[in-house]
């Protein structure tokens, strides 16, 4: 499409080109539904797997599972693909489904308005395109604001400084002496790929993440001739995954036995890996296993036993022009920093404005109350709007992408109910029911 098309007026807006916005938009032309379009703020798709560029950058869900349910692929390399064949596959199914000609790219959605007179959204972007849609689905991702925190001094550092979503691709680490702050789940795939060349390694740690085995490997020739010759069985190996980490997730929901077998092969795996007893306490969490996000790797314990990487927990005092001082006073010198602090995924600080009806803000009574919306998809005073991967609709055990395919199913049938509405009608979600949803959550 126009990356230049103004005042478009369609059915439905998608925001966003992620695998949310891709999904919904696919299952809108399985149901014969063409009048939309995908506004996307970058020049290319890909969401999360467009932007972060950083070195050993992966899935921690397998990839037959983190995949479209419409479009597997029998040809992934790996049980664990990384960021390069995951953006590639989605790029793939773009031109597999003809979605080029839905997509209107270099169009960031700053405002959108709902007119109770006329059951529709406008939507304006930066550039002052505008936008008309009955249904806006918004597909933006939890995974796209990155967070740093703000550390004494952090802005008269010299070297070379970023968030690891936002990689710069001129630094070269080869023989530097390098702080990553943060263990989480870039960190865990940063540092085995850094702890190799770089002549010091520091890695500071507030809370230590538990880490099970990953077990990837690569796929088999035998394997990928099988999946694409009898795709039944791809769809099997799919589902036996779904359903075994449905049953690790019980650990979540207080089932002791899968908790403590759960902690037992984390446990196992520090052991295996680790002979120094120190470094074996500051690795092992003083908390449950599911408290905080589990995280998947096999080398990320083997790199924190190299002898050029040490890992910190003395809390950061303040950063200097030409290192890092801890709180205990003691100095490093560093060449780089770089944060792996994660992401704003539960805070809202969002460069947009919704306006509801009655002129109500919805990112402004996010801030002064509590983020809630009705399954996740839904928000009271806020029509003919859908949020994939809305408030507390996440997940830490499973693909993410199956909460998508059941959100966008939400979708059809709530475009359905909405047609009975006539022609300027809209779905609002009753405040009670909202309410008693998110009490009972």
């Amino acid at each position: 499409m126009n990356t230049t098309a103004k005042d478009t007026a369609v059915d439905v807006v998608i925001v966003g080109a992620g695998f949310g916005g891709l999904t919904a938009a696919v299952r809108l032309l399985q149901e014969g539904i063409k009048s939309f379009i995908i506004l996307e703020r970058a020049s290319q798709v890909g969401g999360t797997w467009r932007e972060n560029t950083y070195p050993g950058c992966a899935c921690d869900v397998p990839s037959h599972l983190y995949s479209f349910s419409f479009a597997l692929n029998p040809n992934w390399s790996r049980l664990y693909s990384k960021k390069p064949e995951i953006l590639d596959y989605m790029k793939k199914v773009v031109d597999q489904y003809g979605l080029q000609l839905y997509l209107c790219f270099n169009t960031d959605v700053v405002e959108q308005i709902f007119s109770e007179q006329e059951g529709r959204w406008r939507l304006t972007a930066r550039d002052g395109s505008t936008f008309s849609a009955r249904v806006v689905v918004a597909a933006t991702g939890p995974l796209n604001r990155p967070y740093t925190p703000a550390f004494k001094g952090m802005e008269t550092f010299q070297g070379p400084a970023f968030h690891s979503a936002r990689w710069d691709a001129s630094f070269e680490w080869s023989g530097k002496k390098v702080a990553i702050i943060g263990t989480g789940a870039s960190a865990i795939q940063i540092v085995p790929e850094m702890a190799a060349g770089a002549a010091r390694l520091y890695l500071f740690q507030r809370t230590p993440p538990w880490v099970t085995p990953r077990d990837d490997r690569r796929v088999t020739n035998f394997e990928q001739k099988l999946f694409k010759a009898i795709p039944l069985t791809q769809r099997l190996y799919r589902e036996g995954q779904y359903w075994f980490r449905e049953f690790l997730g019980l650990a979540f929901l207080g089932n002791q036995i899968i908790r403590k077998l759960a902690k037992k092969m984390a446990i196992e795996q520090i052991n295996k890996a680790i002979t120094d007893p120190e470094l074996r306490r500051k690795v092992t969490p003083d908390y449950e296993i599911g408290c905080k996000r589990v995280l998947v790797s096999d080398d990320y314990y083997p790199a924190l036993t190299r002898p050029n990487v040490e890992l910190i927990l003395e809390p950061i005092e303040e950063i200097l022009t030409d290192g890092i001082k801890t709180r205990d006073g003691k100095e490093r010198k560093l060449d780089a920093i770089i944060y792996c602090t994660g992401f704003s995924a539960a805070e809202i600080d969002m460069d947009a404005k919704i306006i509801g009806r009655q002129g109500r803000n919805l990112l402004e009574e996010w801030k002064a109350g509590h983020v809630e919306a009705y399954y996740g998809l839904s928000v009271s005073g806020f029509p003919n709007m859908i949020l994939l991967l809305g408030p507390n609709s996440g997940l830490g055990h499973n693909s993410v992408l199956h909460m998508i395919d059941s959100q966008v199913t939400y979708l059809i049938d709530y475009l359905k109910i909405l047609d009975q509405t006539g022609p300027n009608g809209f779905l609002d979600v009753k405040q009670e029911a909202q309410r008693q949803f998110n009490e009972n959550l």
